[in-house]
Formats: C-alpha cells, sequence, structure tokens
C-alpha cells in the first residue's frame, strides 16, 4: 500500500479518466463485429471486458442473451447511459427457443417487465413462447434461471445470481433485502435522475420462494415419488455427520454390545452431547398475522412442529420462568423487559455441543421468558427418536432444569418422550457459566470431571447465537412465516458452513489433543511418582475416589467432590498472625544459643548467615532510596547483629578452612581483603565458593566440603518447603480478597497483606537457587538433579496458578526493569472451577513433597495436594478422551460421507412420476433429477476420499500415542466398520 500511494497514484487517475474516453483509435475506428465505420456504443463499464466499441445493430446483437448489461453512447463528448430497450433495433429476448431464434406464436411479456441481478434492476423486452400451452410463463422463466415474484402474469422476476448473491451476503453480512435493493437501485440510478419503482416486496417473496425449495432441493425430495408431502420430521436440516448417527455413521451391530463388558475407551464414543439455551435477542413484534403469513412445511426442518409446541405450551400459560442458582439472570431480564406488542420475546434452541450443528427441530420460539414448559419441549423434540444409549445435555440452569425433569415428561405427546436408562443421561453446566453458580454444583454439573467429555466445554449453543444475532433487526418486523422461512435459511447456511469448517476444526483438535495429551499425562505422571513415594496410600485412595465419583454420576458419592477442599476456611487474621510469628523469628534480638565447635555447626552457622544476608538484602531494597525512620533503625540494628555474627564465622572459618585465601582467585582475594561495604553484601567463601575440587581439598580440612554438600541438600529441601508454604499462603489470601473485600480500605490494606508474601516467596526462590548453584560446585552433574532441578519463573506457581503467557512474561520484565515490585509465581485462577483448567499443569515443586513428621502433619498441604492431584488425573483422562473422540468423529465423518454417497447415488433414478400427479416423469425432469443426485454422490466420494489423505497423517500420530490406535489391543472386537482404511 505505501508503494502505491507513494509512485502510483497519479498514474491510476490518469487511467480512469482515460476509462472515461473511448481510448486508442484503433477501438472506434470500426465496429468490432461488422467493421462499420463511427461505432458508438459500448457495453457500460466494460461489463463485456475490453473497451471495444460496437454500432447499434452489433451491439443488441451480442447483448440480447445479455439483458441486464447496461449499455453507453458516444454523444460526441462524452458517454451517455442507454439502457437495452431504449435501442432503436430489436433486442427482445425470446424465451423457450434457441438463441438466435424466434417463436412464430410468441407473447410479449408486460412493457415494464423487470428483471433483478448482480448488475442492476432493469426493465427488458421480453417474449413468452406460445407453441406449447402447457407450458406456463412462471416455468419459462424459471427454465431461464429467471425466478419470478408471482405465480400468476409474473411482472417481476430476478436471476439465479442475484438471488444466490443475496443468500451469502444475507447469511454471512445479515444484509437486509431492503440494502440489497436498495444497493442495486443506486447501481442503476444513482444520480436519481430516472423515477424507479420500490422492488423490495417483490424481491423478498422471490427470496422466501427460493429459501423453501432449495432446502427442499437439498434434502432430495425431488428425487423421491413422495416430493414435498413426504418430507419427514427434521428432513430437511443438515445433520451433524461428526455425532452418532444410528445407520448413517455407527458401526454395524452397535446396539448390540455388551456395554458392560465394553471397554472405557469404546464406551463414551457413543455419547450424544448436547447444549440448550435461549436467546432474547430474536424477538417479533406481532406484525401480520398466521392466517396471512403462515408457517409452510411445519417441522421440518429446524423448527420444532408448531402444532405440537402450541399444543404444550397452552397448557402452561401461567407457568413461572425458571428460578436459578446462577448469578446469570437473562431469563429475568427478558421478562422484565417491555413485552408489550410482542409476539415472540426471544428463541429456544438445541446443539450438538462438540461441533456447533443446530439439531434438527431442536429450535422454538419463546412467549413469555424462559419457561421450563417451552424447554422441555425443545430438548425432547430435538432428541425425537433417540436411539442411543446415553445422552448428555449442557444448559445454563441444568441445575434445576434438570429437577424434576422426569416427572414433566409424561406431560408431553408419547412420540415426543425419551425411552432411555435414566441413569444414562447427565445434565452439565457451560464451562463459563458455571463458576457464578452456587459452590454445590462446581463439582456436579463440571464438563471438567465428567467421564467421557474430553474437553467439551458446553458453551457452543452460545457461538451459535452470536452468529444469528445480526438478523434481529431484519426479522423482529417479519410475518410469522416470513420470519421462520429466513431463520431456516440462516441455520442451514451455519450448519453447512460448520460441515465445511470440521475438516480443519477436527484436525487442529486432534493436534491439540496429541500435544496436551502427551503434556499432561508426563506431568500427572511425575506429579504422582513424587506423591507415591511420599504417600502411596493416599495416592490410591485418591484415585479410587474420583473413579466412584464418575461412575456414581456425582451426586451419590457420601465422601463429596473429590474436587473441592474440606479445610477449614483460612481467615486474614490466621494470614497476618503467621506472617508476625515469622518476622519475629527472622529479627529476634535473642542472643545467639552457644553451640558445639563442629564442622556442621561452623557450615550451618554460614548458611544461616547467607539467610540472613539475603532478607536483609530484600528488605533494604523493599524500603526503597529513602526509608522511614523506624525502617532505618530495624536495618541498623539488624546489620550491627549480623556483622558480629560474621566475625564469630571469621574465627571458626580459621580452624577449619585455615589455608582458605591462598586458593580463592584474584577477584575473589580482593573481595577478601576489601570485605564488603555492608554486612549483607560480605562474601563468606564457603567451600561452594573455591572454583576447583583440587583447591577446595588444599583449603579446606578433610571431608568439608561433603559435609556442605549433604547440609545444602537439606536447605534445598527446606527453601522448597517454604516456598511451597509461601504459595498456599497466598491461594488462602487470594481466595479470601476475592470473596470477601470489597471496600476500598479492605483491599489496599490486603495489598499489604499479599506484597509481604510475595516478598517470602521471592526469598525462598532466591535461597533454592543459591543453594542448588552451591550443589551444582561441589557435586557437579549427576542424578541429584533430577530431585532437585532448575527453578525457572515458570516453575513457581501455586497449586491454582497457571503459567505466565509470553505477553504476561513480557510485561513482568518490562516492570523489573523500571524497579517495580511485580507478584512472583503464576496467574491465581480463584475458585474450585475456573477458566483455564483443561490446560492448567502443576510446577515441578509439588512432585517432590517429602514424608517427613511435619508434612505428614500438615492436614492443609494435604488437602491442597489431593484436590490438586485429582483434578490432574482428570485432566489427563480428559485429554486421552479428547483425543478418542476425535478420532471416532473423523471416522463417523467418513462413514457419514460414504453413506451420503450411497443414498445419493440410488436417488438417481428412484424417482418414477411427475410430483403432484400420477403421470411418469418427463426425460427433461428424469435426466435433472439423476445428474443432481449423481453429482451430489460424486461431491461426498471427493469430499471423504480428501477427509481420508487430509487426516491420515494425523490419525496415525494419534494412533501411536493412544497405543496402537483407538481400540485397546487383546480385545476382540465382533462387529465392523465399513469406512476403508
Amino acid at each position: 500500500m505505501q508503494v502505491f500511494i507513494r509512485n502510483y497514484r497519479e498514474e491510476t487517475l490518469d487511467e480512469m479518466l482515460r476509462g472515461e474516453g473511448r481510448g486508442a483509435e484503433c477501438f472506434y475506428r470500426s465496429c468490432a463485429r461488422c467493421k462499420s465505420a463511427d461505432p458508438l456504443f459500448r457495453c457500460s463499464r466494460q461489463s463485456c471486458f475490453g473497451p471495444a466499441m460496437y454500432c447499434e445493430t452489433c451491439v443488441a446483437q451480442q447483448h440480447r442473451q445479455l439483458p441486464t448489461h447496461m449499455l453507453e453512447k458516444w454523444n460526441g463528448d462524452f458517454f451517455e447511459a442507454v439502457p437495452m430497450n431504449e435501442l432503436t433495433v430489436e433486442t427482445r429476448v425470446q424465451l423457450g427457443h434457441v438463441p438466435g431464434s424466434f417463436c412464430p406464436k410468441a407473447t410479449p411479456a408486460h412493457k415494464d417487465f423487470v428483471v433483478i441481478d448482480t448488475l442492476g434492476i432493469r426493465i427488458v423486452k421480453l417474449n413468452f413462447c406460445g407453441c406449447d400451452s402447457t407450458i406456463t410463463h412462471r416455468q419459462q422463466l424459471m427454465r431461464a434461471c429467471l425466478w419470478p415474484a408471482t405465480s400468476l402474469d409474473p411482472q417481476t422476476c430476478a436471476t439465479f445470481n442475484a438471488i444466490r448473491l443475496f443468500e451469502v451476503q444475507n447469511c454471512l453480512g445479515k444484509i437486509s433485502a431492503y440494502d440489497f435493493v436498495r444497493s442495486l437501485e443506486l447501481l442503476s440510478n444513482n444520480d436519481g435522475l430516472k423515477p424507479t419503482e420500490d422492488r423490495r416486496r417483490a424481491f423478498r417473496a422471490i427470496v422466501r420462494q427460493y429459501r423453501m425449495m432449495e432446502m427442499l432441493k437439498r434434502a432430495g425430495r425431488g428425487q423421491e415419488d413422495s416430493g414435498i408431502k413426504g418430507t419427514g420430521q427434521g428432513e430437511l436440516a443438515l445433520d451433524c455427520r461428526a455425532c452418532p448417527q444410528p445407520e448413517k455413521n455407527l458401526p454395524e451391530g452397535w446396539e448390540n454390545i455388551n456395554w458392560d463388558d465394553m471397554d472405557e475407551d469404546q464406551r463414551y464414543k457413543y455419547f450424544l452431547i448436547l447444549a440448550e439455551d435461549a436467546n432474547f435477542k430474536l424477538i417479533n413484534r406481532n406484525v401480520s398475522t398466521e392466517e396471512r403469513d403462515p408457517v409452510v412445511d411445519d417441522g421440518t426442518g429446524y423448527f420444532c412442529n408448531r402444532a405440537d409446541y402450541t399444543a404444550h405450551i397452552r397448557k402452561h400459560v401461567d407457568e413461572e420462568e425458571i428460578s436459578s442458582c446462577s448469578g446469570f439472570q437473562a431469563m429475568f431480564l427478558a421478562n422484565a423487559r417491555r413485552v408489550k406488542g410482542l409476539r415472540v420475546t426471544g428463541v429456544g434452541g438445541v446443539t450438538c455441543a462438540r461441533h456447533n450443528m443446530w439439531r434438527p427441530n431442536g429450535i422454538g420460539d419463546l412467549q413469555a421468558g424462559e419457561r421450563q414448559s417451552n424447554m422441555d419441549f425443545l430438548f425432547f423434540s430435538a432428541v425425537l427418536n433417540f436411539a442411543l444409549m446415553w445422552l448428555i445435555l449442557s444448559y445454563d440452569i441444568a441445575c434445576q432444569f434438570s429437577k424434576n425433569i422426569w416427572t414433566r415428561m409424561p406431560g408431553l405427546p408419547e412420540k415426543y418422550r425419551l425411552k432411555i436408562d435414566r441413569a444414562n443421561v447427565r445434565w452439565m453446566v457451560p464451562n463459563f457459566h458455571l463458576p457464578p453458580h452456587k459452590t454445590g454444583c462446581h463439582s456436579a454439573f463440571s464438563f471438567h470431571w465428567l467421564w467421557g467429555a474430553g474437553c467439551t466445554h458446553g458453551e457452543t449453543v452460545e457461538q451459535n447465537w452470536e452468529f444469528l444475532n445480526g438478523a434481529a433487526a431484519a426479522t423482529k418486523l417479519m410475518g410469522l412465516g416470513a420470519r421462520c422461512t429466513a431463520l431456516e435459511g440462516l441455520f442451514s447456511f451455519h450448519n453447512w458452513r460448520r460441515l465445511i469448517a470440521h475438516r480443519l476444526i477436527l484436525k487442529r483438535r486432534m493436534a491439540e489433543g496429541i500435544k496436551e495429551g502427551r503434556a499432561h499425562k508426563v506431568s500427572f505422571e511425575a506429579f504422582t511418582a513424587g506423591l507415591t513415594v511420599a504417600m502411596p496410600d493416599a495416592v490410591e485412595e485418591w484415585r479410587l475416589w474420583v473413579e466412584k465419583w464418575e461412575k456414581t454420576r456425582h451426586v451419590e458419592n457420601e465422601k463429596g467432590s473429590p474436587y473441592e477442599y474440606a479445610e477449614a476456611k483460612t481467615t486474614l487474621k490466621d494470614v497476618r498472625v503467621k506472617l508476625a510469628r515469622e518476622e519475629y523469628d527472622r529479627t529476634g534480638d535473642g542472643d545467639e544459643v552457644g553451640r558445639e565447635e563442629t564442622p556442621s555447626t561452623f557450615l550451618s552457622m554460614g548458611m544461616e548467615i547467607e539467610e540472613a544476608q539475603r532478607q536483609l538484602t530484600i528488605d533494604v531494597k523493599a524500603a526503597g532510596p529513602h526509608p522511614t525512620p523506624s525502617q532505618e533503625l530495624d536495618v541498623l540494628k539488624r546489620r550491627t547483629q549480623l556483622r558480629a555474627r560474621i566475625k564469630a564465622f571469621r574465627k571458626l572459618q580459621q580452624t577449619y578452612m585455615p589455608a582458605v585465601r591462598r586458593y580463592l582467585t584474584r577477584s575473589q582475594r580482593t573481595e577478601w581483603d576489601a570485605g564488603g561495604k555492608e554486612p549483607e553484601s560480605t562474601r563468606l567463601f564457603m567451600p561452594s565458593d573455591i572454583s576447583t575440587e583440587k583447591l577446595r581439598q588444599k583449603a579446606c580440612v578433610r571431608g568439608l566440603d561433603g559435609v556442605e554438600a549433604r547440609l545444602r541438600e537439606g536447605e534445598a529441601g527446606e527453601a522448597l518447603d517454604i516456598l511451597r508454604d509461601a504459595l498456599r499462603t497466598r491461594t488462602a489470601t487470594t481466595r479470601f480478597k476475592v470473596r470477601n473485600w470489597s471496600s476500598q480500605r479492605a483491599l489496599t490494606r490486603g495489598q499489604g497483606i499479599l506484597r509481604v508474601i510475595n516478598v517470602r516467596i521471592h526469598g525462598s526462590k532466591l535461597r533454592y537457587r543459591y543453594t542448588r548453584q552451591a550443589l551444582l560446585k561441589l557435586k557437579g552433574h549427576g542424578g541429584w538433579e533430577e530431585r532437585w532441578r532448575i527453578l525457572t519463573e515458570d516453575d513457581v506457581r501455586g497449586l491454582n496458578e497457571r503459567a505466565l503467557t509470553d505477553e504476561e512474561k513480557s510485561e513482568r520484565e518490562r516492570l523489573r526493569a523500571a524497579g517495580e515490585m511485580v507478584e512472583e509465581g503464576g496467574i491465581a485462577l480463584v475458585g474450585d472451577l475456573v477458566s483455564g483448567e483443561t490446560h492448567r499443569t502443576l510446577s515441578w515443586i509439588w512432585y517432590a513433597v517429602q514424608r517427613t513428621e511435619e508434612s505428614q502433619e500438615d492436614e492443609k498441604l494435604h488437602e491442597a495436594l489431593r484436590v490438586e492431584w485429582c483434578k490432574a488425573y482428570s485432566r489427563s483422562r480428559r485429554w486421552r478422551e479428547e483425543l478418542v473422540l476425535v478420532e471416532e468423529e473423523m471416522r463417523r465423518t467418513i462413514e457419514y460421507g460414504m453413506w451420503a454417497e450411497r443414498r445419493w447415488a440410488a436417488r438417481a433414478s428412484a424417482r418414477t412420476v411427475m410430483l403432484g400427479t400420477t403421470g411418469p416423469i418427463s426425460p427433461e425432469v428424469a435426466e435433472g433429477v439423476r445428474a443432481y443426485a449423481l453429482e451430489h454422490a460424486d461431491r461426498e466420494r471427493r469430499t471423504y476420499e480428501k477427509l481420508r489423505a487430509d487426516w491420515g497423517p494425523i490419525r496415525a500420530r494419534a494412533g501411536d500415542y493412544l497405543g496402537g490406535g483407538t481400540f485397546r489391543a487383546g480385545r476382540r472386537l465382533w462387529w465392523k466398520s465399513t469406512e476403508i482404511a
């Protein structure tokens, strides 16, 4: 763009102006067709491509089959627009005959016959054929790809191209018929000098007819003798090919499987997971009437059967809306809105929860908010003729909706009653909607802890509403039937685009499943290995608890949820007391207790001094360049004590490291001689500070470096214990802050407490890193590094914290560089159920909890580890399930395509009669029926072959990860899929 702006704007402007004239002389010297001199006409805006000019006769002949093109005539000074119908030569379009011929019995159309085209709105001279009186004018227009606005004596029509263009623009951009026709009017008469008639009403009628018929055509109703009348419930809706569809994409004999003996990885592949919700933007005003604008083909598409639906809700006229424990109050707000003059206050709908596809018969209008009777009917209508064994419904108020659902079901007509074991129906709440619910709902209704759900989030219906909300303004003032047809078209377009998108979405999900599955498997196994050493009985108990929780459908487990904390609530006062005790221990004024002078006491004294130096350095930095008098006094007192301790250490160092100065490096000797400016910067020169093992043996008494190595290992464990304790303290404080602090005063006080905790976290992090570096110098690289790993910034995370993103890391580095105090660790995810739970992994510091007397008594740590282990166990299982489900969804998609190919191929010759009659089908219609069916069969074949090729490599990788495929080895499967490997 910058190149164009700098170099080509003048040139482009000249070329645009050049096009306003005749161009080079070779183009206007003679007619491009008959070579007569001085041609005056050309196609406007060069719609026919090229600047050639023609005489009037030739331009008329050239455009007889292009009647919607606008012509231009050179008047000696400029080009002026000339419609085709104003030429002096014959330009009539003859229907029913080959181009160039005329009907001897031609009947002229209306003198102002209007054609709506993508190039504009034109008046066209047109002749109907009169050779065969049985062929109506409407049929002749349809055969010329012109859709008439009326069935009798049509005077307006639209080209198929214009209708299709509007369909795409309406579905994608939600452009209304008004705006579309208005744009065509401007293309035809932008200066407004010519009067134009309003063609919007006629175009809306055309579009509505087209949408009705296109859905019937795509569903194959033209390939059946029963025709439109034989259309079944929901038959016009596009199926979700990735969902289980009996007789279409499930293995032969699946209904005879012994489910109790079936592998776990097999069973949940037969779950049908749906999502239900209401939308309060798609309202409809009480305009027109059902008699004047009826719903056509009731119940054959995405809307439920209106007659059955109306009969059901009339029984519940006085019913209140569904009460909810949720903080999402959309249903109450909808009822509180002004509904005067509204026929419809919203729309309820059901989708498949994994693939964003609208369910057949799963849509219905709401008359007075989100009432239970409405949502009941839509749910049961969406699973009409349900033939699977397991069903899961995601609904933002499922905790209330599921209550007494089975006692309400008998109130529906018999065909809508669900015939399934009630124990095999699960009610879930979408991930985003669940946190505002009461705490008791979090585990019981969470997809994170649902066996067989994979990484389903349940929010697909909300995503689908977002696509449709743009049509709210256009459909608000439509009549009942017109609105139904418009929304059916949008639902159909949405489903078709989702089917196309599945080609990439499923592949992306499988790639993510392999990556995340491996990461979570490794993370979980490392976590389990660490905990098994410390508490093997507890880990096994937790595993059984999780599996029992899943099997008993969440609510029948007497132990409660394994994913929730049972510990007593930590109050702000508890945290403040704990911090005060630590502060007292660190800065107490008591005299140092005398100790026996041994190598271990000498080294322990040095390590204690190093820790005191670190703490003092951190506190001095935190106080800033202008400390308060009390802070300055505290620092001075601690420096005095520290200087005395260093002096005592130097005295002992002469005994255990008598030649230390001689074996230091030059820079170290300089530092030894000068000492530190302040006691916290004075280096002690422990054995680990001497550069090589050979020099270390000469500088120290025998075995001193080995003693330090053992002490350093203890110090590393202590540093990690303090780090974990501080992280858990921060977690408890953050929870308390979110749930209890609202005033500015409380928030300010709380930030001060969190700052103290973060300083402690920072200090323990530095201590561990220094200790590990000392171990590396003393022992070199070896197996000990598996236990005492490098501690990165990403590793300093609490049990409820996720890792930072790259952007968040960059921001923290920027703040550190500016001298700001930043919080240590990851981003806190507050609550038992949080966003991002699916992708979260634990830091390795929680794998290394040691079995000591102190940790056994630490019930809070044990409780926290239990919750996080159970969550990690479930996350690992969910990612494996996700991979198994995506593999099955790919198989089902390919299998459905093979079934669809066979079905369309069979339809090619199934039709025998003309629709609406008993007479035999005409050869012309038979050829079209056959061609359309074979075209679809060919498209289905090419699609599943492409999917098999595109998905083949990633499916092979998934099979390797799953251990040889989705099906476990050693179990013979007696049914066989028809998919060709």
